[in-house]
């Protein structure tokens, strides 16, 4: 009782919508609609099956239908719900509820009763129970048939899975392993969906007059309307041409079925029967004794331009498909345009089956096919051919990169069609890249076989270069969607990850990385949409910055950079002022030898004596093993001062930043800073002599002019090194190297510390005269070195003959009295004159010789002095040109030579 309650249930819930459906169908109510309820469940309750009979012949049927009618909204209406229908999953047989709606509407006064006593339908799906109700035979009369459209839609083609044949298939490859019909944009024309111009049919009571029409449509002479056979006897011998007699001659006319016959083989790039294909023109040609008028020629070759079209796609695609150096990029734009060419191909076997259907006797609606239609339903598929034409043509010879911005360059076009286009063969090229792109980056590898990505790797390059030379951008294969910056940072990505690997051996995974390798590669299309999101800058944005950073920590933390490039600081740049002082006192006596006369292991045994006498022997023991002492190329005539040079040795990941070129440079500003400190050393023993020998000489009043002289050359001297190394310890080293800390801690990857560190040595280089633009002034500042060299050697001999003059006069007074203890004269007027005659030969011999060379010492010392101001006036460097009023900042310089008053008040 149960089972039967919930039957009646659903039969009643049936019922109620049948008569719904009839109610809406044929606009009556109550009780004029009852027997029109009665045939539908009749209908409904046939288990007759018919054959041959799918869901696509049903709907196909239905649109002719409405086409014939001259309703063309109804019949896009319809396919666009019949569209929504195939999305759900309410109704297990959509056949027989089609079947059930053409039935309906195909009811008219006339015709009722017979179609009743023969129809039948199976009801696959529907519950015998709920379609009980008996048939009775009722008058079905007053039912008013649905207007109809007239433009035939083909949105539904892709659900099309009978056979035609002449058709070649292409299957698409599915290069990225997405889903192709997500990506494919089909060939069918957009606006078919919309009543076509001028292809309204009027409603004949005989279905084959138009077809009858077109069986002379292209004859030049038509025969007599009365010699045209029966409907049902053209239908059965419809020819591929009609026989036209002129004069004694006989010529086939081709009819329109036969031209549609002929352009759908023509479209596939076929040569048909009047429209053939001239290898010579590189054209279609229609035959000139098929008797076709011109006007309708200029019509077919146009039609017949699609298929020449599809040739030229066809063939680029054939000759690169098994070319695998045409590279990945290229294989994907080949499957690209072969997924173009299957849309397609599928319309024309959709086409092909209208035409058979037109052709079948059996059928029994009017022709559906014609010229025409063919055209118009051609101009999106021409415009889109010729569209990837275009691209084919400009595409030839590029590959990887390049090709991708080629067909970049057209989304720039104003037509949307056109931009959906490109969109959607970029988004088939560029997966390539982009799957290059995330295992370079998550990965650091480069599996470009074909050179197709903009990034280059040198194998032959070693670990020790891998930053510096072993990865580069191959700029033309850059795709003009992406930014030089953003191939910068993909570049440095990949290289962090393969330095940290290979140099560092660090092999943490990049985070994020299994979430980006299971990425749908159609996340493509975010590299050249980035004016509408960005997710693609954001990725690498994030990517870079964690791989910079992980870097970065592994440099400072295991290999300790920062502390090795302070110990540079402190010993090659003379920053450790104790250590420096005391081994410059520990290395004079050697370094005054002769540098042939040095060996290594004395010159290391005062290095580490040096090291622990001073506050050097707290600093690492890893950086103290690495200071060493190195020895120039000796040249003849060099003392120890010349050649002696500290070094430090760098190994593993460092070297990436101190290389050898700036161990070079390294050296240079040791050499010439180790230079200054030693003329510092030098003047401060000279003013260490003169106030030991003050007072010692005062017995000699006769030098106090000399010792004067002295005193002041001194001064002057003492002045000038002072500013000198007071300008390259603080506003040289001290400023340079502040911003070189502030760059280093604000760092976010490797090439950004290189560079500031670069920067440095070269701020160093250019403000302490050792770059080619000052090397001019470098070599006065050499010869003013020189000179206080010469002044501490003339001192040096001045002071040893006048100690041994006093130490002579002192012996001479100690022997007088000695003569006075034993009695005698303390002296007499014979030694008096020898000893008179004595002092006044070394006076006379001493003074004059000491002050001419002290007199030419000063005066080239002031000249030079003098030279050197006025070519640092004039120096681009502002700091160094600073340096010229703290020499001269009483303008005593200035003062001194009246004559060159004017051009160096001019040059300051």
């Amino acid at each position: 009782m149960a089972l039967r309650k919930v039957a009646d249930e659903q039969l009643q819930t049936v019922s109620e919508l049948l008569y719904r459906l009839c109610t809406k169908i044929t606009g009556l109510n109550g009780g004029d609609v009852v027997h029109h309820v009665q045939y539908a469940h009749t209908i409904c309750s046939s288990q007759t099956s018919t054959k041959d009979e799918d869901e696509f012949r049903i709907v196909e049927r239905l649109k002719k239908q409405l086409v014939r009618h001259g309703k063309e909204r109804d019949a896009a209406h319809f396919a666009d719900l019949h569209r929504k229908l195939q999305s759900q999953m309410l109704l297990r047989n959509r056949s027989a509820i089609l079947k059930l709606l053409q039935e309906l509407s195909s009811l008219d006064d006339q015709s009722q009763q017979a179609k009743v006593s023969r129809i039948g339908f199976a009801t696959h799906g529907i519950p015998s129970h709920l379609v009980s109700t008996p048939y009775n035979a009722i008058d079905v009369r007053g039912i008013k048939p649905q207007e109809r459209t007239s433009a035939l839609t083909l949105s539904n083609a892709s659900h099309y899975t009978g056979g035609s044949s002449g058709i070649s298939s292409i299957r698409s490859r599915d290069f990225s392993g997405g889903d192709a019909e997500t990506l494919a944009q089909s060939f069918i024309p957009s606006h078919l969906a919309t009543p076509a111009l001028g292809l309204n049919r009027p409603t004949n009571a005989d279905p084959h007059a138009n077809r009858l029409r077109t069986v002379s449509i292209f004859s030049r002479h038509v025969e007599n309307k009365e010699n045209i056979p029966s409907s049902q006897q053209a239908a059965n011998s419809l020819p591929r041409g009609t026989l036209t007699h002129q004069g004694d001659r006989t010529t086939h006319q081709p009819t329109e079925q036969g031209i549609l016959k002929d352009l759908v083989y023509v479209l596939q790039g076929i040569s048909g029967h009047w429209i053939k294909f001239d290898t010579i023109a590189d054209a279609y040609k229609v035959d000139n004794e098929s008797g076709i008028p011109k006007v309708y020629k200029q019509e077919l070759l146009k039609i017949s331009e699609c298929g020449w079209l599809y040739m030229k796609i066809k063939s680029y695609i054939d000759h690169h498909s098994t070319d695998k150096a045409f590279g990945l990029v290229g294989q994907s734009f080949c499957a690209a345009l072969n997924q173009d060419l299957t849309e397609y191909l599928r319309l024309i076997s959709i086409l092909e089956a209208q035409l058979q259907q037109d052709l079948d006797p059996g059928m029994q609606e009017t022709s559906n096919l014609t010229l025409s239609r063919l055209r118009v339903w051609t101009f999106d598929p021409l415009k889109r051919l010729k569209w990837l034409a275009a691209l084919v043509d400009t595409c030839k010879g590029k590959k990887g990169g390049a090709l991708t911005s080629t067909i970049f360059s057209y989304t720039h076009h104003g037509d949307p069609s056109v931009k959906t286009l490109i969109t959607h063969l970029l988004t088939w090229v560029s997966q390539p890249i982009y799957a290059t792109l995330l295992r370079w980056m998550y990965d650091g590898e480069l599996d470009d076989a074909y050179h197709e990505f903009f990034v280059a790797s040198d194998p032959t390059i070693t670990n020790e270069q891998l930053w510096r030379d072993k990865y580069s951008l191959r700029k033309t294969m850059i795709p003009s969607f992406i930014t030089m910056d953003q191939a910068s940072r993909i570049l440095l990505t990949g290289k962090s990850i393969n330095f940290l690997r290979q140099v560092c051996e660090d092999r943490t995974p990049t985070k994020g990385r299994e979430v980006a390798m299971n990425l749908d590669l159609t996340q493509a299309a975010s590299m050249f949409s980035q004016d509408q999101n960005s997710d693609f800058q954001q990725m690498l944005d994030k990517v870079y910055e964690l791989t910079s950073q992980h870097l970065l920590e592994v440099l400072q933390v295991k290999y300790k950079f920062l502390e090795h490039l302070k110990a540079m600081r402190r010993y090659l740049l003379l920053g450790q002022g104790d250590f420096i002082r005391h081994l410059m006192d520990l290395l004079e006596e050697d370094l005054a030898k002769p540098a042939g006369n040095l060996y290594m292991h004395n010159l290391n045994g005062i290095l580490e004596t040096a090291i622990r006498a001073t506050n050097a022997q707290f600093d690492d023991s890893d950086i103290l093993r690495r200071l060493d002492v190195r020895l120039l190329e000796v040249s003849p005539g060099d003392t120890g001062w010349d050649v002696f040079s500290l070094e430090y040795r760098v190994d593993g990941p460092i070297r990436t930043v101190f290389t050898p070129e700036c161990k070079i440079t390294y050296l240079r500003v040791f050499n010439f800073m180790w230079r200054a400190k030693r003329m510092e050393y030098v003047l401060a023993q000279i003013w260490k002599n003169q106030m030991c020998s003050a007072r010692h000489l005062k017995s000699i009043p006769e030098l106090s002019l000399i010792l004067h002289t002295c005193h002041m050359i001194t001064t002057n001297m003492v002045h000038f090194i002072k500013q000198v190394q007071y300008y390259i310890n603080f506003e040289v080293l001290e400023c340079a190297w502040d911003e070189l800390l502030t760059k280093v801690h604000e760092a976010k990857d490797l090439d950004y510390i290189i560079a500031a560190h670069q920067v440095f040595l070269d701020t160093i280089l250019s403000r302490c005269l050792l770059n080619d633009k000052s090397r001019d002034i470098l070599q006065l500042l050499r010869t003013l070195f020189d000179l206080i060299i010469q002044f501490e050697t003339a001192q040096g001999v001045f002071y040893e003959a006048v100690s041994s003059e006093v130490l002579t006069r002192e012996i001479f007074e100690k022997s007088k009295k000695d003569r006075t203890l034993k009695g005698e004269w303390e002296t007499n007027e014979a030694i008096e004159k020898e000893e008179k005659k004595r002092r006044k030969g070394f006076l006379s011999t001493i003074i004059p010789s000491t002050r001419a060379k002290l007199q030419v010492l000063s005066t080239a010392y002031q000249d030079t002095v003098e030279q050197f101001l006025k070519m640092v006036a004039s120096h681009p460097d502002a700091s160094l040109r600073f340096l010229c009023f703290r020499l001269d900042f009483n303008e005593h310089y200035k003062v001194r030579e009246p004559r060159g008053r004017s051009s160096y008040l001019r040059a300051k």
